[in-house]
């Protein structure tokens, strides 16, 4: 019988899974509306082809139809990629594609096909095919991959990539294939006829090409090939008889077919090096390299390039070339080349390098700025790409029409050959083998490989194999990656006779089509076994019958050896006629229709050919057209089998393996074999007949055999005797397994499919009571797998204790055990033995039986030097881990103890505390075995690799495990699985790390600590911000207007679920939305006097609602502050923009009142910038992370002319939140030059803004032609209006912020006193021109002091000075000079400074250039005089802004208390003054008032967005003095003195100031002060005046409360412009100052809100934080708590930002390190996501505290336990698994008869789990209480759950030896471990008791009988850590003092504790009690 095993070779396995296919793209296309269904009826008259078929009619047509479909219809399979989750059940992916139509679907066999995505092209598609594009993210050197789908035309490429953008690639020649590979497309050039022979004079075009992205040039490909004989010269590839006729991804190769040698090659495809780049770009030195062959290469890239517009795509005059002569002679004939060009020399100068790219549009630029957003515009609009639309082959009647000048037309000319720069090439193909050609049969090589796949065997040998059909062979080529990865060897060639092949991936196979007909499965080049597919009739078993002796031999070769081949060339020559014949009626047909109604089918089909190859699964295509598609079962199905496949791959020779994997798969999948169940039964009857033993003979073996036949053979040779029942039959089922498995187990005992628990029935069955002669138990030494018997018994006991680490597979090791201890029996390694029986004690007491290993044939057995005596135990080691004994290094098998590897090296680093144990020191503690296999060098991954960069550093041992284990890809599932006391230090590490976790850990590693709140900040971290991926969290979203008729007031979008949180008291934000509305009519209340006449009480209405509107008007502004980034717009909805309503309406009557009217005058224009503003205001609620394209900018244009304005200010707020980078500069360039005034505004401070401070030059260009002074002096005037030129200024200002660019600075400079000219419009508004050079000025040199590097020679403080306190004018210099020859005619200003117009600009200047520095001496120029005298020269306003630089320069002299305020005033003003003096108290009180609010402005700036109470409380007094002072201006005294206007501007300037200091807090102090200013109209109350109050109104409530104001140097600037303290007098007047530029505020807002949401509910909450101030010279580190939502104060001042518990989980962001992580979650909307411990309640639901459930029972521990209600649970956990565990295990249900004192333990357990926050520790202590509770009833099976208590106790007593202080580390806190392990204690010692003879017989090491070897024996053994000796107790018998005692214990390894509980047994053998009295005291 034995023989019969491996020599049984006529094997044949069958194929599961059988269905027809039908391409789903064919279905679809069927219903598809195209242009096929539309052919039926024009195709009529072609059936009469069909009518002599005997079809006719319309069916004749409809298959007509097809047949045209058919032929040009293709598809391809490939396997699905379920992007991130791996976990989904594989699918298949199709991709069809016929006519015009492309299909994408999917499907799987449980799930039918669905479309993905289909497209439909304009012409036919040539080829469709998937590829990835690999895309640079953000010019870092992470590439992203992206998905595409690309269809090929005839003139060009369309490409659709998953995300769903779109690109066109034009083709710029005819395309005969395209390639996917790893870097993008390869595209092969068609040739033309004459281009295969070159001239002599010229050289080849390039042939193939390659395409990286579809936005980037098409770049020819450089080859370099391998070999000295052909020079290796780095070339083109351009040899014309190159065919590609494969490519791959991974390795990146490319195969080519030379079709005039009739070889294949290899190339290796990789990106280009620099000097291979440049030796081709280089103008070639050896003869070859002619000049010609430049200038050809040249023509090429002029060609590629500058095809002339007219030429249409792919028409007749695309290529002005190729008349008559051809291409060729156009390119290489000299004489040709030089009449066109007329100088030979000329053309020399075209090698790159010597002329820039000057005209030629560098699209790779464009490429780089399109990929950065949507493609809607990027498809060829631009005319770089126009020059792609030539091919090269089209004859054109036209001659040389226009693309090559003639020789007269220069410009032309030069212009070409300027552009004739080559294309630089992308991609290299290095070449890496190439075919042979015998010589002699040259003739018989050349053919071209119709099929080309890469497989692997089962010994992990790869292959490359390429179909030669001609040949009917397949030639696999072995290859080897070498440690250079892009290089590869190929060693070794085989040739396998095949008429087809297909590789099967995932089983590491192939199917080969034999020309017989036959399927043969190969796994690389060894023949595994023929297929059987049912229903099938293979044409060779129909032979067979006619050649019988043939047949036999055939299906006896094993492998394909010599002799093989020659018999397989018999077969065929025996047997011509029938295949030829099958052939050629096969020919007529293949064509034929596939509709299913089809007449003539075939006798009998048989397989033509195979494709699609997906996974294990294949189509065969039968010569009948039917396709069938067939799966070829794997090599195991069971993980068990799998993986001792695995380790016995791993350690047996490559050879060996493979014959044993080869006959294991033949058995395993022959046909109509056995289920699934029976595969271990199965595996190890073919593994020990394989090591030679005889497993009829063997009892245990003999009974897995009976009931799983071997093979079918013997299955018929049993079944045949007799077909009729018999007695036997029913002895049969007796003696079966089944039989006995059900009889000898206990009903709940856990039934084993593989003969586990043999335990009763051995002694009744007579067999074995019949000791079996010794002769039949004898091994045969000659089976081919006996030599090897150690080594695999070794690896198979490894990958048992791997096992043992993983709770799924446990069970499997109980099989796994039956053969270890068999061949460990035989192997004669007693302690092997002695670990399985301790391991499995009822199992292994019942295998008596051992076999015999003739001593003579031992030799041959190779003993490998790894097998221990010992034998490795993983909880042994872990053990002696955990008591901190050295222990060696533990074996494993790289890439199948993946598990134990893992589990070993985290208790080296967390346990014995190694921090290098998982990078230098792992070999200390892992022995890494090395076997038949060395490719196992590179460990494949079996784990998924995640992410996680491992760093240690400062970071705790827990902290280091919890990283590692991550970047391992250990997840909670898999820790799951961990048994319980090995999991436990990793559960305790991971407690350790949730209390305190680190805040910048990624994702994979917050979801192993279970910090679903980190987890999800994590995930946001690396999502797109796109608003579907926000989704998924929490997202502040404002709610959807619930009142449809609700008027838009432009403030619907803030969130009113935040807001609601920060001021929860009152309605202060509805209050606010009130205040700043704009769309509704006022009210107007005027009461109708009885002496007015009705006409004049209509003027008297009318002239109050322009008293209103002068409000309405400035409203805008403080709305744009409000809202501000609060909106995601909808891409297809323009943005909703509120109304500016101007009218009102009188009360009694509510009738409307109009300005309009003509009833009073109303100034022009009044209502311009107004609506300017409106816009900024309705553009600045767009957030600067929402979706914004070009497109939808443009979109938002409105029709109406009269809301140009409210566009402009769109655009300006657009280019504010950063949105008008994304405009194109066409349309830019569309809006400046309609000329709008407003328009050219907005859009120059736009666009300035948004490249804030980037040098951008395009954008320093726009500029620059809107400022007079910036142009060269010989251009033309251009006539720019006065306030875009100030518009522009600002600009230069913010584009070059804090540069300190010497140029701008100087014109700048100069422009600050530009005298005025001639001209008008030089005259008006001037002080606007020069306060915004000065603020430009300032801006460029921001903060750069007296260290301006090169501005030396401008002397630009002491010029400064001068425009500020006036003096002589300088001569103007250099280019200006010109301009400013003729004096104005208006205004005659002599030669001296005009002070009021340079002094603010000159005086902000200088405070921003030394902006922070505290230059004493700059701040003394800006003190106010000392003198009445030179005070009565100087405005008081003047005083005010130089109070306000100097403050700004001294800034950290700035202290937040009124005497620093009143310190500004100078000397004189605060003294006593002396009557006699003549002083204008006038002057005096102006200056007074202006120079505080001057210095409460600085106070204002300095102190901006902190919150500051004190600079508040100060603010707030001087504003209640001012006010005071108001109520008082009616009086003639204060009146005359002050003024109201100047009372009202400081007073503004002090509300600005406050509201700064308290930026989005929205304090009701500020908030009253606001309101009572709005109720003020009348009066001097102007349009100004308004605007101010309604700006401090904004910046009270910046953002909705989510901004606050940043003091860095460019928010300061940028709030000196918006807040500069000249307001507007009137709605049209920019006279002192631009309008536009108040709104540049925003450019100082961030966010800085934190709005803690709670993880589970996803609600935002409140939560405590507590943030720590760095230390600073005014104040020491302070801690402050605050309760979030709140505002941060800024990021740079803080130290750490933590949410505090108790409440809440505890979070640090450590911002010491970096703030990048705070900044990132501020900017998404400051979501900080919280999660709620166990058992508290949000502080909305219980302020105080006091519901807590802990708090009533935390104090009282135990009565806590017992008060303790499951019921309650809810309250303390959302995890359902703990609310259903209390359901149902907690309380007395009828269903459960539990009792009483294990439910009170339950819930004594589960309140344990909820209060100590660590509800995974359940099933832990269920776990501890299960195994104690079975050792008590005694009915324990196995040892295993005794382990795991043991490692328990050992982590606690290793913890209670550190001492008390870790005791808060562990997590067993509780009396339930010290009750446990009484308990185990006491069950033990009672058995003891009774029985330590057995015990004292078992430590003699004498044979112990059946009863005796009970399973608490090995319960005490294992438990008792009591090593296995064979005599042991000679080692303690002698002990006679307690100190010997302590010397045994640490010879033996045995721990003290354990060998005290031994005493009795000792005592009891030395019999000198009286020295043993003091032992027995102690284990008492």
């Amino acid at each position: 019988m034995s023989e019969v095993v491996y020599e049984e070779t006529a094997t044949m396995i069958a194929a599961g899974d059988l269905h027809s296919f039908v391409p789903f793209g064919r279905e679809h296309c069927r219903n598809h509306p195209n242009a096929f269904n539309l052919q039926l009826r024009e195709l009529q008259p072609a059936s009469e082809l069909w009518s002599s078929d005997g079809a006719a009619g319309l069916v004749g047509s409809l298959q007509e139809v097809s047949l045209q479909e058919r032929e040009r219809e293709s598809w391809q399979l490939r396997k699905g990629h379920a992007g991130a989750n791996e976990d989904e059940a594989e699918f298949e992916e199709e991709l069809y594609a016929a006519g015009n139509v492309a299909v994408w679907s999917r499907g799987s066999r449980t799930q039918a096909s669905s479309v993905y995505k289909a497209f439909t092209v304009d012409s036919p598609v040539q080829q469709a095919l998937w590829c990835d594009f690999a895309v640079l993210q953000n010019n870092n050197e992470a590439e992203e991959l992206e998905q595409t789908v690309c269809i090929v035309q005839s003139s060009c490429i369309n490409v659709h990539t998953v995300t769903g953008k779109d690109f066109i690639s034009p083709l710029p020649f005819q395309v005969s294939n395209v390639w996917a590979t790893k870097f993008g497309l390869l595209l092969e050039r068609k040739n033309a006829a004459n281009d295969t022979q070159p001239n002599p004079p010229g050289e080849l075009l390039p042939t193939v090409f390659s395409m990286l992205h579809p936005l980037d040039e098409i770049a020819p490909i450089v080859s370099k090939p391998s070999g000295l004989f052909e020079g290796t010269r780095v070339q083109y590839v351009s040899d014309p008889n190159m065919k590609i006729v494969f490519t791959c991804c991974q390795p990146s190769i490319v195969i080519s077919y030379d079709t005039v040698q009739g070889t294949h090659t290899v190339w290796a495809l990789r990106k280009v090096t620099q000097d291979e780049r440049s030796t081709v770009l280089r103008c070639p030195t050896e003869p070859a390299g002619t000049p010609m062959s430049l200038m050809a290469s040249g023509f090429l890239t002029s060609h590629l390039r500058n095809a002339s517009h007219l030429d249409s795509p792919g028409g007749s005059g695309a290529m002005g070339l190729s008349s008559g002569a051809g291409i060729s002679s156009a390119l290489s004939s000299p004489l040709h080349y030089s009449a066109l060009h007329s100088h030979q020399s000329r053309i020399m100068t075209s090698s790159p390098g010597v002329h820039p790219r000057v005209h030629s549009p560098s699209i790779s630029n464009m490429a780089a700025l399109s990929r950065a957003h949507s493609p809607g515009m990027a498809a060829p609009s631009f005319s770089g790409a126009s020059r792609f639309n030539t091919s090269f082959h089209t004859p054109s009647p036209r001659g040389h029409h226009g693309l090559l000048p003639s020789p007269n037309s220069t410009a032309n000319e030069s212009m070409l050959i300027l552009e004739m720069e080559p294309i630089i090439p992308d991609l290299c193909v290095e070449q890496l083998w190439s075919e042979t050609v015998p010589t002699g049969c040259h003739r018989e090589m050349s053919s071209q490989a119709s099929k080309v796949f890469l497989t692997s065997d089962l010994c992990e040998n790869h292959y490359l194999c390429f179909l030669v059909e001609s040949h009917q062979h397949l030639r696999c080529v072995k290859f080897i990656q070498s440690n250079d990865s892009t290089q590869l060897i190929f060693p070794s060639v085989t040739t396998i006779p095949a008429k087809d092949a297909a590789p099967l991936q995932n089983i590491d196979a192939m199917l080969v089509l034999e020309a017989c007909g036959s399927l043969v499965l190969y796994t690389g080049v060894t023949r595994v076994s023929k297929v059987y597919v049912p229903n099938l009739p293979s044409p060779s078993i129909s032979l067979n019958n006619c050649l019988p002796h043939l047949s036999m031999a055939v299906e006896t070769v094993s492998t394909p050896n010599s002799g093989s081949r020659q018999i397989h060339r018999l077969n065929e020559d025996a047997m011509p006629s029938p295949v030829s014949e099958l052939k050629s009626l096969n020919i007529k047909h293949h064509e034929a229709s596939f509709f299913e109604d089809y007449t003539f089918q075939q006798p009998t089909p048989f397989i033509h050919t195979l494709r699609d190859p997906v996974c294990n699964r294949v189509t065969l295509e039968l010569s009948s057209g039917v396709m069938l598609r067939i799966s070829i079962p794997e090599i195991a199905t069971s993980e068990l089998v799998r993986r001792c496949l695995q380790a016995v791959r791993f350690i047996l020779p490559k050879e060996v393996a493979m014959k044993v994997l080869v006959k294991w798969y033949n058995i395993y999948n022959a046909p109509g074999g056995p289920s699934a169940h029976a595969e271990w039964s199965q595996f190890v009857t073919c593994f020990m007949t394989l090591m030679g033993y005889n497993t009829e003979r063997l009892a245990w073996t003999r009974h897995l055999q009976f009931e799983v036949p071997l093979s079918p053979v013997i299955a018929a040779k049993k079944a045949r005797p007799s077909d009729r029942g018999s007695d036997e039959d029913w002895d049969y089922l007796l003696a079966s397994h089944y039989h006995r498995q059900i009889n000898s187990q206990p009903v709940c005992g856990s039934v084993d499919s593989c003969g586990a628990s043999d335990v009763t029935t051995e002694k009744e069955d007579p067999s074995c009571a019949a000791s079996p002669s010794s002769s039949s138990l004898k091994l045969e030494s000659s089976a081919p797998l006996f030599p090897h018997i150690p080594a695999l018994f070794y690896v198979l006991h490894l990958l048992y204790q791997e096992l043992q680490l993983d709770e799924l597979h446990r069970a499997r090791a109980a099989s796994l055990v039956c053969l270890l201890q068999q061949l460990a029996r035989d192997l004669q390694m007693e302690e092997y033995v002695d670990l399985y029986w301790r391991d499995y004690p009822s199992l292994i007491s019942c295998f008596t039986e051992s076999c015999m290993i003739d001593q003579a044939v031992i030799g041959q057995m190779q003993r490998p030097s790894f097998l221990r005596s010992d034998p490795p135990c993983v909880f042994t080691w872990l053990s002696s881990c955990l008591r901190e004994e050295e222990s060696p290094p533990f074996p494993f098998l790289p890439g199948i103890c993946q598990r134990t590897k893992l589990l070993l090296l985290s208790y080296a680093l967390y346990i014995i505390g190694d921090v290098n144990a998982t990078s230098t020191n792992v070999s200390k503690y892992l022995f890494k075995l090395s076997a038949g296999q060395k490719s196992y060098a590179s460990e494949p991954n079996f784990r998924r690799q995640s992410s996680v960069k491992v760093r240690f550093s400062s970071e705790s041992l827990a902290e280091q495990l919890v990283v590692w284990l991550s970047s391992q890809g250990f997840t909670l599932k898999d820790l799951e699985s961990v048994p319980f006391g090995v999991a436990l230090p990793i559960r305790e590490a991971i407690c350790q790390c949730r209390e305190q976790p680190s805040s910048d850990w990624p994702e994979e590693v917050c979801l192993l600590i279970g910090r679903q709140d980190l987890t999800k900040q994590a995930h946001k971290m690396t999502l797109a911000k796109s608003k579907a991926s926000v989704g998924s969290g929490f997202s502040l979203v404002p709610p959807a207007s619930t009142e449809a008729d609700e008027e838009e007031d432009g403030m619907l979008d803030i969130i009113h679920e935040v807001t609601g949180l920060i001021w929860s008291q009152d309605l202060r934000v509805q209050e606010v939305r009130r205040l700043l509305q704009s769309s509704r009519p006022v009210r107007v209340s005027v009461v109708q006097l009885p002496e007015v006449s009705d006409h004049e009480y209509i003027e008297e209405k009318e002239n109050k609602l322009l008293q209103l509107c002068q409000r309405t008007m400035a409203l805008p502004v403080g709305r744009g502050l409000f809202t501000l980034f609060s909106y995601h717009p909808v891409p297809t909805e323009p943005l909703p923009v509120p109304k500016l309503n101007l009218t009102g309406r009188a009360s009694p009557r509510n009738t409307v009142v109009d300005l309009n009217s003509g009833n009073i005058d109303v100034p022009p224009n009044m209502t311009n910038w107004p609506s300017f503003h409106n816009g900024v205001a309705a553009g600045l609620k767009i957030a600067p992370a929402s979706q914004v394209d070009s497109a939808w900018i443009a979109y938002n244009k409105p029709k109406s002319p009269e809301l140009a304005n409210e566009y402009a200010g769109f655009l300006m707020a657009l280019g504010l939140n950063g949105h008008l980078t994304k405009l194109a500069t066409l349309n830019i360039h569309d809006y400046l030059t309609k000329g709008h005034e407003m328009t050219s505004i907005g859009l120059l401070l736009g666009v300035s803004s948004a490249k804030l401070g980037t040098m951008d030059m395009s954008i320093t260009r726009l500029l620059s032609i809107h400022i007079p002074a910036l142009l060269p002096p010989t251009s033309t005037e251009l006539d720019v209006p006065h306030n875009v030129q100030v518009a522009a200024v600002i600009g230069i200002g913010l584009v070059y912020q804090g540069t300190g660019h010497r140029h701008n600075a100087e014109v700048l400079l100069s422009e600050i006193g530009r005298p005025p000219g001639p001209e008008m419009e030089y005259c008006t508004d001037r002080e606007s021109y020069s306060l915004a050079a000065g603020l430009a000025l300032g801006m460029v040199c921001l903060g750069h002091g007296s260290n301006l590097i090169g501005m030396t020679d401008l002397n630009v403080p002491e010029q400064l000075y001068q425009y500020m306190v006036g003096g002589h004018r300088r001569a103007q210099a250099g280019a200006s000079r010109e301009r400013h020859k003729s004096p104005s005619y208006q205004i005659k200003e002599g030669d001296t400074i005009n002070v009021d117009v340079t002094c603010p600009g000159a005086t902000l200047a200088l405070a921003m250039i030394y902006l922070k520095t505290n230059n004493r001496s700059i701040a003394d120029w800006l003190k106010p005089p000392d003198t009445w005298f030179l005070l009565d020269f100087i405005k008081p306003e003047f005083l005010l802004l130089r109070t306000l630089a100097r403050c700004i320069i001294m800034w950290d002299e700035i202290l937040p208390n009124t005497e620093w305020v009143k310190s500004n005033i100078p000397q004189i003003m605060r003294g006593n003054f002396d009557p006699s003096e003549d002083i204008n108290m006038d002057t005096m009180a102006q200056a007074q008032d202006y120079i505080t609010a001057g210095a409460c402005m600085a106070l204002g700036l300095r102190f901006a967005g902190s919150a500051s109470s004190d600079a508040f409380d100060c603010l707030y007094e001087f504003a209640r003095t001012f006010m005071k002072m108001m109520s008082f201006a009616g009086t003639a005294a204060v009146g005359a003195q002050m003024g109201y206007y100047n009372l009202q501007t400081c007073l503004s300037m002090i509300l600005l100031a406050m509201s700064m200091v308290m930026a989005g807090t929205g304090n009701l102090k500020v908030l009253q002060l606001c309101r009572f200013f709005h109720k003020r109209t009348g009066g001097e109350m102007n349009y100004g005046f308004h605007m101010a109050h309604h700006m401090a109104l904004g910046l009270l409530f910046l953002g909705g409360g989510r901004y606050s104001l940043s003091t860095s140097n460019s928010a300061i600037a940028a709030l000196l412009c918006a807040l500069y303290p000249h307001f507007p007098a009137h709605s049209t007047d920019n006279r002192y100052h631009l309008q536009a530029l108040r709104h540049l505020a925003v450019l100082a807002a961030e966010p800085r809100l934190l709005v803690p949401v709670d993880v589970d509910s996803l609600k935002p909450c409140y939560a405590l934080l507590e943030v720590t101030y760095k230390g600073t010279k005014w104040y020491n580190e302070t801690t402050v708590e605050l309760m979030a939502p709140t505002l941060l104060p800024e990021l740079h001042l803080l130290k750490q930002v933590k949410v505090k518990g108790p409440r809440y989980w505890e979070l640090c962001l450590d911002l010491s390190k970096e703030t990048q992580h705070l900044k990132s979650i501020l900017i998404r909307d400051g979501v900080l996501y919280v999660k709620l411990r166990a058992g508290q309640l949000p502080y909305k639901d219980d302020p105080q505290g006091w519901k807590s459930l802990l708090a009533t029972t935390v104090n009282h521990r135990n009565p806590g336990v017992t008060a303790f209600k499951p019921a309650a649970i809810s309250t303390f956990t959302s995890e359902p698994a703990l609310i259903s565990f209390a359901e149902f295990f907690c309380k007395t249900s009828e269903g459960l008869k539990s009792s009483e004192d294990s439910l009170v333990l339950f819930s004594a357990m589960l309140y344990e789990c909820v209060t100590q926050e660590c509800p995974e520790m359940l099933p832990t202590y269920i776990a501890i209480e299960q195994a104690v509770g079975t050792l008590r009833r005694g009915d324990l099976q196995q040892t295993f759950p005794l382990w795991q208590l043991r490692l328990v106790v050992e982590l606690w007593d290793s913890r209670m030896v550190r001492g008390a202080a870790n005791k808060q580390d562990s997590l067993l806190t509780s009396e339930f471990l010290p009750v446990m392990k009484n308990a185990v204690d006491v069950a033990l010692d009672t058995w003891f008791k009774d029985h330590s003879s057995v015990l004292r017989s078992y430590m003699r090491g004498e044979d112990l009988s059946r009863d005796a070897q009970s399973v608490m024996l090995a319960c005490f053994l294992v438990y008792r850590s009591i090593p296995y000796f064979t005599n042991t107790s000679t080692h303690l018998e002698g002990c006679s003092s307690f100190a010997d005692l302590l010397l045994r214990s640490s010879q033996l390894g045995i721990p003290l504790r354990d060998l005290l509980r031994l005493v009795p047994l000792l005592s009891s053998a030395s019999g000198s009690q009286s020295l043993l009295f003091p032992l027995q005291t102690f284990s008492s």
